[in-house]
């Protein structure tokens, strides 16, 4: 029989959101007449915009004709790889430096076969779990000399943690930005801004710290952009490549899940210059375009119409009401969390607020607030060791179950006295 590849072996056991589905249905099993409301998981709620979405009608239509039916195109559709160009990027990268996928999570998954097993790896702690478990199933980071410890609450077990990681604490203590001086040479590092979970958001002078450590060490960052949308605030970077020299270093993947509600249309797209190369100086781009020929088809050609839709002057209109509706969203979470006295932080330039509950453990705190007040979060443990005692509420979701949660949550209606 062939072998099991020993890298999942290595993985932690159980996934945070599968783990959070499991025990919202084993709560829903015990009550069955309680009426959950879900405030964890970062999935969309609210349809697709008009305009948009005739576009996605449109572009299923143009598969039934003779004339306009079109197969393959790998990297993407010229004019969109073009458009996110212009309309992202102020027309600084050449249409065969964005490469059109199905969503960031899956080029970053791409880009863990690309570094491939052995690279050095740093992510922010907390972080999105994928840059980690990822990097395990490609095989870049083991479990030898473990860099930390996790007491794995959500599987009831202990781990010893990955070798090979580098984690960058972000805590309140150091304002959400971590200690650079922790990323190893030759280093994949994870950045997201603004961050899932925390909310946070990086500022030009990190930033600039960010690249010129990536340019000290020799390391590539990997950044990841796919809640730019909704920072607004005109001071904050939207894109690492507002950084002099961060085309030396970096390559930027993004999204329309978050901001065109296309979670379950499934586009994206990377950003990797021609700048950018590995230490022998075989090009990084180069690269990247024979894998993702290689084990790429192409994005859906209906989705990136609905993507060139979304890009034009109508569609940047949609998007720009789409997440100001989530953005409300934040503001009565965090107005709710407010009067319970309970700090928190983002929310204002990010969908995600990141709420601390100190000296408690994160999955006990989840626990109390489904028991209570029938709400599912996402516990602060499950990112990384700094996310214990706090815990991540979603502003995507229906503006009347926001309300209602928000209402159960500071015990009055949320609409009337709750805000910031």
């Amino acid at each position: 029989m062939i072998k099991r590849n020993p890298n999942m072996g290595r993985l932690r056991a159980g996934y945070l959101f599968p783990e959070i589905a499991r025990r919202r249905r084993e709560f829903a099993a015990k009550h069955p007449d309680a009426k959950i409301i879900s405030m964890g998981v970062g999935n969309t709620t609210e349809p697709i915009m008009p305009h948009i979405c005739a576009a996605l009608v449109e572009g299923a239509r143009r598969l039934g004709g003779a004339e306009t039916y079109s197969g393959y195109a790998d990297e993407g559709l010229p004019e969109l790889r073009k458009a996110v160009s212009e309309v992202y990027y102020k027309g600084m990268f050449r249409a065969d430096e964005v490469f059109i996928s199905d969503g960031a999570k899956c080029d970053i998954g791409r880009l863990q076969t690309l570094f491939g097993a052995g690279v050095n790896i740093a992510v922010q702690d907390p972080s999105y779990p994928v840059y980690v478990d990822g990097s395990v199933i490609s095989g870049a980071a083991g479990r030898e000399k473990p860099d930390a410890i996790f007491e794995c609450e959500d599987c009831h077990s202990e781990d010893t943690g990955y070798g090979g990681v580098s984690y960058l604490p972000c805590t309140p203590e150091n304002n959400y930005f971590p200690d650079l001086s922790a990323i190893k040479n030759d280093s994949v590092v994870y950045f997201c801004s603004p961050n899932n979970p925390t909310g946070a958001v990086a500022n030009k002078a990190q930033l600039t710290a960010l690249v010129s450590a990536a340019l000290r060490t020799g390391s590539i960052i990997v950044y990841d952009a796919a809640y730019s949308a909704y920072i607004r605030n005109t001071d904050l970077p939207k894109t690492i490549y507002e950084i002099p020299l961060a085309r030396k270093c970096a390559i930027e993947v993004n999204s329309f899940s978050k901001s065109a509600g296309f979670t379950g249309v499934r586009l994206g797209w990377s950003i990797v210059p021609k700048d950018l190369s590995f230490s022998d100086g075989e090009s990084v781009n180069g690269d990247w375009a024979r894998l993702t020929a290689t084990v790429f088809n192409g994005a859906s050609n209906i989705a990136q119409y609905g993507g060139l839709a979304a890009l034009d002057s109508e569609g940047q209109e949609e998007i720009r009401a789409l997440t100001d509706f989530y953005l409300e969203n934040a503001r009565l979470i965090r107005g709710a969390l407010k009067a319970m006295n309970i700090g928190s932080i983002g929310g204002d330039n990010s969908p995600y607020i990141w709420a601390r509950f100190p000296g408690r453990l994160s999955w006990d705190v989840f626990e109390e607030l489904l028991e209570k007040y029938h709400v599912v979060t996402t516990p602060g443990r499950g990112f990384g060791p700094a996310g214990e005692s706090f815990i991540r509420f979603s502003a995507f979701g229906h503006r009347s179950d926001i309300e209602e949660a928000c209402g159960r949550l500071c015990g009055h209606p949320v609409s009337r006295q709750c805000g910031d």
